[in-house]
């Protein structure tokens, strides 16, 4: 194999930048690789040779590294979001030159890659935050990726992302520019939201399946496959039909059925939230999504609870009543769909609104292009989305765009029907019951907020407008009730 000057080097070698070098390496391009603890360069180096005897070269030690890849070099990072990462900006950039560029491919608040950019800019280095999505597996074969920062340092690297990135039969790599400063980590972390709602979504579809129609593991994977040959088609559809047909390997049945009922999170999805309310974009979806993981930590307290109310006559389920189970299976279906239509709408109106402020730019029907392949949220009914904001760029959501509001339209009923099944069960679904809210608020051409803004002006004389006349008004309520009351 030939010696370096290698094409990249990449910096930071856990399960998911070993897989990613990898990948790199096997499309053609040379890569160096170097981590602080030396190990894993040599586990890497030797995983290289085991799949394929792939061009990968392993430093113990940052200078020979960087000085071991081609001018302009070209430095991928994937190290813990944070501190880690100034640390390892700070390792590298003592031996990089004028026009060397670095990519920091993990999940990184937005912001802080602004800031970075701009004091690498002042070294007269180049600078991409780079979401990339996909998991281990993803990275090792094709994820998607979403970099955003320096258009030079895009152009630098864009012939091995073209590469390195998922390919789509019918709509090409699952990469693009996607604009200036941070908003490749904004973009990744708007599709780590639309995930938590998506998960969330299907974990309710399987709450009421198996809790109200009584379904066993045997035939939720069945029913989930079938899911998986239509309009769900889904890589998370995917592996919950595979989940649901694991045997546990230290006991009798099913393996999800000894998972614990706490759900993880890294933070991704609490920015969405967290960026949604600063904004002004309603996202309830993927905020009721974090709400529900909030909740399953409290397992002893549900515990607990589930004692208290048990003694008041409420067992897990209100009502045991017979369902006919391929209706309920059907209807389940129609409003996960629907439910998940509101979620995405959701998301791409905050990536919109986000890239007003900030003048970004953003291309919506570009970005459902790159999720099509390669991420966690990659599914079938995403090339739809590309279509509705090819047909109209300056959509104001996808619930009005006509295929997806007819979609919904003849979804309705069943969508309807879930919901109050669920409620009458006791079942809680807060992300299918809060995106019907979400869609019935946002049908309806009047709302009962006149009253609420009467009640503010009230109590605060916040003033209010009028539906016959222009301007603002403020009226004394409290003297004009005391006198009709006296």
């Amino acid at each position: 194999m030939a010696a370096p000057p290698t094409r990249i080097g990449l910096a930071g070698l856990a399960v998911m930048g070993q897989n990613l070098a990898l990948n790199i390496a096997e499309k053609g391009f040379p890569i160096s690789v170097y981590n602080r603890t030396t190990s894993k360069v040599d586990e890497t180096v030797e995983r290289a040779k085991k799949e394929g005897n792939l061009p990968v070269f392993g430093f113990h030690d940052p200078e020979s590294f960087v000085n071991s890849v081609q001018k302009p070099r070209v430095i991928i990072m994937l190290v813990k979001a944070g501190a880690p990462v100034d640390q390892t900006i700070k390792t590298l950039s003592a031996y990089l030159e004028k026009g060397d560029c670095i990519i920091d491919g993990g999940n990184e608040w937005y912001e802080n890659t602004e800031r970075r950019e701009k004091a690498m800019a002042e070294l007269g280095l180049l600078y991409l935050g780079m979401g990339v999505s996909g998991g281990e597996e993803g990275a090792r074969h094709g994820p998607s990726l979403m970099p955003g920062g320096s258009f030079e340092a895009y152009k630098n690297i864009e012939d091995i992302l073209l590469k390195v990135a998922a390919q789509v039969s019918d709509s090409g790599p699952c990469v693009t520019y996607i604009g200036k400063g941070g908003s490749g980590n904004f973009v990744k972390m708007v599709h780590n939201g639309i995930e938590y709602g998506d998960m969330q979504l299907i974990a309710e579809a399987y709450d009421v399946l198996k809790s109200v129609g009584k379904l066993t593991n045997e035939e939720l994977q069945k029913v989930f496959s079938e899911w998986n040959k239509g309009e769900l088609l889904s890589f998370l559809i995917e592996i919950t039909t595979d989940i649901f047909g694991i045997k546990d390997d230290k006991g009798d049945g099913y393996l999800v059925d000894k998972v614990l009922d706490k759900t993880g999170m890294k933070g991704t999805g609490k920015w969405t939230v967290q960026q949604a309310a600063e904004l002004s974009v309603a996202a309830p979806t993927i905020a009721s999504s974090l709400d529900s993981r909030f909740l399953s930590g409290l397992k002893e307290e549900r515990v607990e609870a589930a004692k208290v109310f048990k003694s008041g006559g409420f067992g897990d389920i209100l009502t045991d009543q017979v369902v006919d189970k391929e209706k309920l299976i059907d209807d389940v279906r129609q409003a996960l769909y629907a439910s998940k239509i509101c979620s995405y709408a959701q998301g791409m109106n905050l990536i919109r609104a986000k890239s007003i402020e900030k003048g970004w730019g953003l291309k919506l029907g570009e970005l459902a292009r790159i999720w099509k392949g390669g991420c966690i949220i990659r599914a079938i009914f995403l090339d739809r989305i590309k279509k509705a904001y090819d047909r109209n760029p300056d959509l104001a959501s996808l619930l009005v765009d006509p295929e997806f509001a007819k979609e919904i339209i003849d979804r309705q009923s069943a969508w309807r029907r879930v919901v109050s099944l669920a409620i009458n069960s006791g079942i809680s679904t807060p992300g299918m019951s809060i995106s019907l809210a979400y869609f019935d608020t946002y049908r309806r051409g009047r709302l009962p907020a006149n009253l609420v803004q009467a009640q503010r002006d009230y109590f605060g004389a916040h003033t209010y407008e009028r539906t016959d006349m222009p301007g603002s008004f403020h009226t004394e309520w409290f003297k004009i009730a005391n006198q009709t009351k006296n």
